[in-house]
């Protein structure tokens, strides 16, 4: 089977858009899987394009381990500079499995996409129980094996958990993120980010993605990161989110709805011999 697919990025978080408006291709778990595979053509998410009557276009995301995921920041921008290329309109309306979400083309490859409220319910999270979602407490050792607990959790399309550390570097997210992915506290598992707050403007992560694992950078999470720094009074409404490859510029709104901003690839066609 021979596909015609798009290869992007943001910040290096990649994905394997694959436009299903026109002519269907249907998709195994275990295809999904070999697509994302870096020993085959690789990337942190396959994304599939549907048509949908309301909106320029129905979005499913799948992550690396075949499972599907509810929402993905970074790859929502990319399919909105894609599609805004096609009809040549700057403003562009996805619907996802978490909502629909609007995205605005602002030019030289800069996108930002409006993710909505976050969700901090324990039940809308959700958690396995009734918790204090600010600070659920969790223990997680940094390289010296010294003790830090904390986490706060919210879900922004997908369930997330961010640690507030005074140094990123002393913690191995490669070590952390499988057993905090997952937690019992979380029945859908979640993403895992360590984050420290440089000053009120700017927070540098590491983040850990469900479904995906070690990953370049992660829109939601990105957001996930700012809202829970406002919440504990750690950052300003609008605030640079810093990972290995770059910034993504979270805004907060006076609704309490975060707006996400940062860079996309240029689009690279591929086909794919299945």
């Amino acid at each position: 089977m021979d596909i015609k697919a798009f290869k992007m990025d943001g910040l290096g978080n990649d994905f394997v858009i694959i436009d299903n408006r026109q002519k269907i291709t249907k998709l195994t778990k275990e295809q999904i899987i070999k697509i994302c595979d870096r020993n085959f053509i690789g990337c942190d998410q396959l994304i599939i394009i549907e048509t949908d009557k309301s909106t320029h276009a129905y979005l499913k995301f799948f992550n690396s381990d075949g499972g599907e995921s509810g929402a993905c920041g970074n790859g929502t921008r990319c399919v909105a500079d894609l599609i805004s290329k096609e009809i040549k309109n700057k403003n562009i309306i996805l619907r996802t499995l978490s909502g629909i979400l609007k995205s605005e083309i602002l030019g030289n490859n800069i996108v930002t996409t409006e993710i909505g409220v976050a969700k901090t319910e324990w039940n809308e999270i959700p958690l396995s129980e009734k918790l204090n979602t600010k600070n659920l407490n969790i223990k997680i050792l940094d390289k010296n094996d010294n003790e830090h607990s904390g986490g706060t959790a919210l879900n922004v399309g997908n369930p997330h958990i961010i640690f507030f550390v005074n140094e990123i570097n002393n913690f191995d997210i490669k070590k952390l993120g499988p057993d905090i992915e997952n937690h019992k506290f979380f029945p859908n598992k979640c993403n895992v980010t360590i984050a420290q707050v440089i000053n009120k403007d700017l927070i540098k992560v590491k983040v850990w993605e469900r479904g995906a694992g070690l990953t370049k950078a992660c829109g939601t999470a990105a957001c996930a990161t700012a809202f829970a720094a406002k919440l504990n009074n750690l950052c300003n409404d609008n605030t640079d989110i810093e990972f290995e490859n770059g910034k993504l510029s979270i805004s907060i709104d006076e609704k309490n709805s975060i707006h996400m901003k940062g860079p996309v690839s240029d689009i690279k066609k591929i086909e794919i011999n299945l």
